[in-house]
């Protein structure tokens, strides 16, 4: 007798391919107290390309008194080996730090700005108002010059300073990040507060009004509940996924927030799911491997501490 297929309602309507987009090298790197050299992060990112990773953002473009450890960011823009079909980007606060991106070769360029006013002034020094007002002179001319255009919206679902964020206020920024002519928003919860019903929420007030491949997110994993906020998402459809190689990152003007979602954590979900990445899982975990020991630190990750574990008993 044939054996029968069974497939939970649950997962019926999961996508069959997820994009996942690397941001480990920026948004992990920006916060570590221990500055990486520029020889490294460029190996880092060389090795990062050989893992079937479709998107890695490799630095900002910001001023060095801001981000020291992203000082280099036209030296390690120009020392990388670029492979062919993949999507290098970098972050650009203003037209300054968009000229340099752009010669220094990028193709691809974010902005960023938060949806709770307090953060946005804290981090970027502006109103919102203002903020959107200075993308006008980034994302026409990027376009122009041929490169592709992504945006961040940081405190979604929570702010350090104000508490809950009103979804309106995300929708209404979506809706003029998209005017604006960025490929993508990318929804943040900056300090890791979000929960599977909140998503939900604001995921179904942002699909009534846009396309759904206009939207990522970017989920950072400070109260343990990112991989199931991830699940929601892709339960109504979303197929972009930000994270960092061993749970890297933070915010420095959010007090307390841990690491971004880890790569591993998330492409071991995902395969375990049949849900196609492309990304080579052990390839990724040397990677991780070797930003640790960049930092000097033990990175995070659920999935790297059980690989190591793993080993070391193998070996014992």
């Amino acid at each position: 007798m044939a054996a029968q297929s069974h497939t939970s309602p649950l997962f019926a309507g999961l996508p069959s391919q997820v994009t996942v987009y690397e941001v480990g090298p920026r948004d992990g790197l920006q916060n570590e107290q221990r500055m990486v050299p520029t020889a490294d992060k460029i190996a880092l990112i060389n090795a990062l390309s050989l893992t079937g990773l479709p998107k890695i953002e490799i630095t900002s473009f910001v001023n060095p008194k801001w981000i020291p450890q992203l000082a280099d960011a036209s030296e390690v823009a120009r020392g990388i080996s670029r492979r062919e079909g993949m999507g290098y980007s970098c972050l650009v606060p203003n037209r300054r730090g968009l000229d340099s991106a752009l010669d220094a070769g990028m193709k691809e360029v974010a902005v960023f700005l938060s949806a709770s006013e307090t953060h946005n002034k804290k981090n970027i020094n502006k109103t919102i108002a203002e903020t959107l007002t200075a993308f006008e002179e980034v994302v026409a001319p990027a376009q122009r010059a041929g490169a592709l255009v992504r945006a961040y919206v940081s405190t979604v679902f929570g702010c350090p300073y104000e508490g809950k964020v009103d979804p309106e206020s995300t929708v209404r920024l979506v809706d003029k990040l998209l005017t604006l002519g960025v490929y993508q928003v990318s929804l943040g919860d900056t300090i890791g507060v979000a929960t599977p019903r909140q998503v939900e929420d604001v995921i179904l007030r942002l699909t009534s009004r846009f396309p759904i491949d206009k939207l990522a997110l970017h989920f950072h994993d400070t109260r343990g509940t990112a991989l199931a906020n991830v699940v929601v998402g892709l339960q109504l459809g979303i197929t972009t996924i930000d994270s960092a190689l061993g749970g890297l990152g933070g915010c420095p003007y959010a007090p307390g927030a841990s690491g971004n979602l880890a790569t591993e954590d998330l492409i071991y979900m995902l395969d375990g799911m049949g849900i196609h990445t492309g990304v080579h899982l052990d390839a990724l975990v040397d990677c991780s491997r070797q930003v640790g020991a960049f930092i000097g630190r033990e990175l995070p990750s659920k999935y790297l501490k059980a690989h190591v574990g793993a080993r070391s008993r193998a070996k014992a």
